[in-house]
């Protein structure tokens, strides 16, 4: 086949972005991919799960419409979820973005090659068979669903994320068996929506016990708790025993143990690297005992020169838009720039829950693990006037700075928390002071402002706080 110079495993969000990224560099791409492009992100993910969770807060919206004086005129005041349309809605996204998706490879003249790509072990890439050589390769394999000895999914009782998020049924009652960012995200869906939830998670505290500042942790599972969602942390739980009426899920946890029944569970503890079978410790590219693609993050090269790696397939935060990041990194290693590395410790989170949880940069543990001496100052949306407009006034926003200095991160949970942290990540990663932050005008009213007042409190000096 025509010699490319860089082909491309994979064509998820790392992939996709490295092939356009590169096409407008001038490169010439070839993409492999054996399904839809896009990759779990755009098909199976981030954009399935997000319309979905947009669906629970318009139905949580509509039952609550009576808060805001406005009533249904047949006077009952109560609105039930198709969920057959609600997949219809969500697959029309997916599909559009799909297929704006493919337009655009086309128009920057990227190749792209169904089937799966194998690297063989003079460092070509394998597709059915047919050898295409390239003077670069990008792997970009990501990542799928992990699986519990005894949780074997099979699409309907046991499921995985793959299958809830495209799922035109909704189950009457749910186990989510972790309480990361993916269970915590379809907890709060279902409870929204009408689903008798139970969240099931191995370490304490229950939800999003890795990752946030615990303090929205704690945030978040008061709030869940409250519309409804059963929590158990600490929780260890035996496969499920399939009855007439459904499945018993058996779980201890340190008071005591106890049965639940449940018409499905989710398996949702986390994602593993798709690197098996597909020939990167033959080619000379060193995995990890985990599957990982090991990787010089500065160039995001591997072991074998010419072949570097992205993505959910690295030991890196799985993130679509650190992806993203890593593919221009990838590219202009290639094309034999300096490019920046990514600061993984800077990065946006963002988790779409109800109310949505969002950071970047250290938590308060994190700070003082790190040996800095913090100062630390609070808003709470409580009282903010718009917040309190929108109806939506759970949440805070926690500002940690080095004392006398740049804000080391910054913490929100609240109302539109995934829109609000755009300024904060900016802040954090240009380190900035918060004391500077604070002198810029908020627009009022805005669920910004609650940023501005944390920001000014380093003065010593505030306005409504």
């Amino acid at each position: 086949m025509t010699d490319y110079d860089v082909v491309v495993i994979g064509g998820g969000p790392g992939g996709y972005a490295a092939a356009l990224y590169g096409a407008s560099a001038g490169l010439r791409i070839a993409l492999v991919e054996g399904d839809a492009v896009g990759g779990t992100c755009l098909n199976r993910g981030c954009i399935p799960a997000k319309a979905q969770l947009q669906t629970a807060e318009v139905f949580r919206t509509a039952n609550h419409a009576g808060d805001f004086g406005i009533n249904p005129v047949d006077g009952s005041g109560t609105f039930s979820a198709d969920w057959g349309k609600v997949s219809e809605r969500t697959t029309g996204i997916v599909d559009r973005l799909v297929g704006g998706l493919s337009g655009l490879l086309k128009r920057r003249k990227v190749e792209v090659i169904r089937g799966r790509g194998v690297l063989t072990p003079n460092g070509e890439v394998s597709v059915d068979g047919q050898a295409i050589a390239a003077k670069s390769v990008i792997i970009a394999t990501g990542s799928e669903p992990k699986s519990i000895p005894g949780f074997e999914a099979d699409g309907e009782r046991v499921v995985t994320s793959d299958h809830s998020t495209r799922s035109g049924t909704l189950p009457k009652r749910v186990a989510v068996i972790g309480g990361g960012v993916i269970g915590a995200e379809f907890a709060s869906v279902f409870t929204d929506v009408g689903v008798d939830t139970t969240l099931l998670e191995a370490l304490p505290g229950g939800v999003l016990p890795i990752g946030p500042d615990q303090e929205l942790a704690r945030t978040l599972a008061k709030s869940l708790a409250a519309r409804g969602t059963k929590i158990h942390a600490d929780a260890r739980v035996s496969p499920p025993e399939r009855t007439a009426n459904g499945m018993v899920l058996a779980y201890e946890t340190p008071t005591g143990s106890d049965k639940i029944e449940v018409d499905q569970v989710l398996v949702a503890i986390g994602r593993a690297p798709v690197s098996a079978g597909l020939g990167f410790a033959e080619a000379g590219v060193e995995v990890t005992d985990r599957g990982f693609v090991v990787v010089d993050t500065n160039t995001m090269a591997t072991s074998r020169p010419g072949i570097y790696a992205i993505g959910d397939v690295v030991e890196t935060p799985g993130l679509a838009h650190v992806a993203y990041a890593e593919a221009i990194v990838a590219i202009k290693s290639i094309l034999g720039e300096t490019p920046v590395p990514v600061d993984y410790t800077r990065v946006p989170w963002v988790v779409y829950t109800h109310p949505e949880v969002a950071w970047a940069g250290l938590t308060e543990a994190e700070a003082k693990e790190a040996g800095f001496e913090i100062d630390i100052h609070k808003y709470k949306f409580s009282g903010n006037g718009r917040a309190m407009i929108i109806g939506e006034t759970d949440g805070l926003v926690k500002i940690v700075a080095q004392k006398n200095g740049p804000i080391l991160g910054v913490h929100l949970i609240g109302p539109w928390a995934s829109e609000l942290l755009a300024e904060n990540y900016l802040a954090v990663n240009w380190q900035a002071l918060p004391e500077e932050v604070g002198a810029f005008i908020h627009p009022h009213p805005s669920l910004s402002e609650a940023v501005g007042e944390a920001m000014l409190a380093f003065t010593g000096r505030s306005l409504h706080g």
